[in-house]
């Protein structure tokens, strides 16, 4: 009995915590302060020695409030807009798996850590994802999901901190489908997309329930039976669910056993950034899509997070979302199988030490 109320308790704190951080953050006008404010106050209670812990699920009911939300931004003028750029969302994604490669090699340079583990820390995929794809071929799971989570921490509040610097909230808007709340419609939304989430996620798919809820309402947008908006609150909600179950992935441990890797891994971040802006200014050139839209479009965060980045700031909600999903995809499909056949290879010239970051 004793053990079941700690076990209640320790998420239920941690909600406190997190809702205190999220209002202090509204307060003092901090960017996206319902996502951050929670995601630095659990990892720094959690850092401090407090075993402060997301409610079980908070990943998973966050991603499907968002993906919902963000479904209702496709309308049919959107999704031809959208279709218009589809091979610029496959350079977008094929651009991630090289800056995965490239930033792997940095970090085996920085940290010395081995050639497995330094990709699968650096390639931008989900923490878990990319955890348990690198365990099948050998690397350091700690050290990849503590990269991961390392590495969506950083770009979550380093882009919007800069863009609120810059001013450009509302530097390139889209209109949602419909800005009215019905509940009956919104209640049978939640439902379809949720349900959604569920299957894809018994395919052990990536952020299953934010690319569940994107199939099922992105359909339904574009055909303009969606019906009705997402409150505000809601959002907000899920957005306190995500920053929580992104902090809770931080211990003091980690920190302490591994300093040098830490600042290695933060030095490749903003590596990862840097060449990530550069490329969005690229695409900016021949695209004319806002820049400021394509450095979150082609960002090293998680989908979940830099899509309602691009929401709350109101910059190119459907073009971050889209452009996220594919690559989201790719690496999926592509991050295993490539890394295999760059194994193999430099097995078969009977290198082991040397060659390409495999």
């Amino acid at each position: 009995m004793t053990h079941r109320l700690h076990e209640l308790l320790l998420p239920a704190g941690a909600l406190v915590v997190a809702l205190a951080a999220a209002l202090l953050c509204a307060a003092l006008r901090v960017p996206l302060p319902w996502m951050i404010g929670p995601m630095l106050a659990i990892a720094a209670v959690r850092v401090a020695g407090v075993h402060a812990t997301a409610p079980r699920g908070a990943r998973q009911a966050g991603q499907w409030i968002i993906g919902t939300a963000l479904g209702l931004y496709f309308t049919p003028q959107v999704v031809a807009r959208v279709g218009g750029i589809a091979w610029w969302l496959l350079a977008g994604a094929v651009f991630a798996i090289a800056l995965g490669y490239l930033c792997g090699y940095l970090l085996v340079l920085l940290a010395g850590t081995d050639r497995t583990t330094a990709v699968f820390a650096s390639v931008p995929g989900g923490a878990a994802e990319m955890a348990i794809l690198g365990e099948r071929y050998g690397a350091r799971v700690d050290e990849v999901a503590a990269a991961q989570s390392l590495r969506i921490l950083i770009v979550v509040v380093t882009i919007p901190s800069i863009y609120a610097a810059l001013r450009l909230h509302g530097a390139d808007p889209f209109p949602v489908a419909s800005g009215d709340i019905h509940w009956w419609k919104l209640s049978a939304l939640l439902l379809a997309t949720g349900l959604a989430g569920f299957v894809l996620q018994r395919f052990n798919l990536p952020n299953a329930f934010v690319l569940g809820a994107l199939a099922v309402a992105i359909p339904l947008t574009a055909n303009e039976l969606a019906g009705s908006a997402v409150p505000r609150w809601a959002i907000n909600a899920a957005q306190l669910l995500l920053g929580c179950a992104l902090g809770s992935r931080f211990n003091r441990s980690f920190l302490k056993r591994a300093p040098r890797f830490v600042a290695s891994v933060v030095a490749s971040i903003a590596a990862a950034m840097a060449l990530s802006a550069m490329f969005a200014f690229g695409i900016a050139r021949f695209t004319g899509l806002h820049p400021a839209t394509l450095v979150l479009a082609t960002a090293p965060g998680g989908i979940a997070e830099m899509a309602v980045t691009a929401q709350v700031l109101d910059l190119g909600v459907p073009v971050v979302t889209v452009f996220h999903v594919t690559r989201v995809i790719l690496l999926l499909l592509c991050t295993g199988p490539l890394f295999g056949w760059l194994r193999r290879r430099r097995r078969g010239r009977g290198d082991p030490k040397r060659g390409p970051v495999a």
